[in-house]
């Protein structure tokens, strides 16, 4: 996931970590289900264990292995079938963390139970070794948000520091600005393409304010990143497996294509506005849905890795390029088409179902935080009642200007309220 490789994989097998590659975009924080990476204060990049390389490199044990007084932490070379690593592997009862994650992990427990391996399996409580009041790391002054549902028994003793919501205000922000841009265009080639009559005019207005919103998507970005001043390694040095290199060049895309449109436009080329905005309407498309893949690559946030995040995603683009386009009309468009009125109804129940979860132990446990927890109220009442419900109310049988401007609001509260849920909650389960 780490778009400018500074995670990589020695070929040894150790995984090191360069920090005058990283960006600091942690990415890479969300995608470890282990916990095991944590941005550093100090050089405001990521960091992790890289099992002591650098003694490895020169014949020597990792420092954890060398300082246990029990040898309870063995390393060694497991493609030699007589190390002793190997030996133990062969005759002892062993388990993973997390294999269904898929992360083909090397470290091993022997005779380990389930409890002790599995965070989800106890809950935060007060204990001797629990008062941590506020983040570490970069989230060191942050108060810390805990989650105390727990699905069993099981009673914790140590808790390792909390490192704190890492993805904030700048990704939700984000994720609904380039919702916007996208949805302006969206909209505005539907009713170019079938017969509306759309002037230059309202064409260029339309591409210039898609663009400003894209540079507002762009400045986000940057803003959350701890190394700011390297936002050009993503250009420049990209990991294309990673969806947030391939989201930064989606972006630089359809940016370009904004401003060929603008270009059009504005010499009033009919043959070439048809050719761009027909190339813009899918180029859109891609640029709101492609968070969706790159949430789910996290593979340490279950409830991001959802099926119907590309669907979500769309149907906020699409709301917000309705109501931004009548407004830039000055016309309720939104009452001269049911099939608007339709796609609010489609949205409610694609929200209320993708917020299920999926039957991951992490999803179910971030949907109950939201359906059932702490955050009933602002997904039931916020989201669902006064940012859908009401809305749709008042749009259905409203007429006044003022019903529609209302209704507007109340429905871009709903959606920065369901945006906030989707980034933050999941981020609240422990993944150590």
């Amino acid at each position: 996931m780490c778009p400018v490789t500074a995670l990589y994989k020695r070929e040894d097998g150790i995984v090191d970590f360069d920090n005058s590659r990283c960006i600091g975009c942690k990415a890479c924080t969300q995608a470890c289900p282990y916990d095991a990476i944590y941005i550093d204060p100090i050089s405001d990049t990521a960091a992790k264990c890289n099992y002591c390389s650098h003694r490895v490199d020169v014949g020597l044990e990792p420092a954890c292995v060398v300082v246990c007084p029990e040898h309870a932490i063995i390393a060694g070379d497991m493609d030699d079938p007589h190390s002793e690593i190997s030996l133990l592997l062969a005759t002892q009862k062993t388990t993973v963390r997390k294999p269904e994650k898929k992360t083909a992990p090397n470290l091993f427990y022997i005779n380990a139970k389930a409890a002790s391996l599995e965070p989800t399996a106890t809950s935060r409580q007060d204990y001797l070794w629990s008062s941590q009041e506020s983040g570490v790391g970069v989230k060191k002054n942050a108060p810390l948000v805990k989650n105390n549902d727990k699905s069993s028994d099981a009673r914790r003793v140590y808790d390792v520091p909390d490192k704190g919501v890492l993805w904030g205000w700048e990704v939700v922000g984000y994720l609904n600005t380039k919702a916007v841009a996208s949805g302006l265009i969206l909209i505005i080639a539907l009713l170019y393409f079938t017969g509306y009559d759309i002037s230059y005019k309202m064409l260029l207005n339309t591409s210039i304010v898609s663009l400003i919103f894209m540079m507002l998507t762009a400045a986000l970005l940057v803003k959350d990143l701890r190394q700011p001043k390297r936002f050009l390694y993503i250009v420049f040095r990209p990991q294309f497996k990673s969806w947030l290199a391939r989201g930064t060049y989606i972006i630089l895309g359809f940016c370009t294509i904004l401003m060929l449109l603008i270009f059009a436009t504005a010499i009033e080329s009919e043959s070439l506005t048809k050719i761009i905005l027909s190339i813009a309407a899918p180029g859109a498309i891609l640029t709101t849905i492609y968070t969706a893949f790159l949430f789910a690559q996290a593979r340490g946030r279950a409830f991001w890795k959802n099926n119907l995040s590309p669907y979500f995603m769309l149907f906020h683009a699409f709301i917000f390029g309705c109501m931004g386009v009548s407004l830039l009309l000055a016309q309720q468009l939104h009452l001269q088409y049911t099939l608007v009125e339709w796609m609010h109804v489609i949205n409610i129940i694609l929200t209320i179902i993708m917020f299920q979860g999926t039957k991951v132990m992490e999803s179910k446990m971030a949907s109950n935080i939201i359906l059932k927890g702490k955050y009933k109220f602002h997904f039931w009442g916020m989201v669902i009642l006064l940012g859908n419900l009401i809305p749709l109310a008042m749009y259905h049988f409203g007429t006044a200007d003022i019903i529609f401007n209302i209704a507007s609001v109340l429905l871009v509260i709903g959606i920065l309220t369901a945006g906030y849920l989707f980034i933050k909650v999941p981020q609240l389960i422990s993944l150590s």
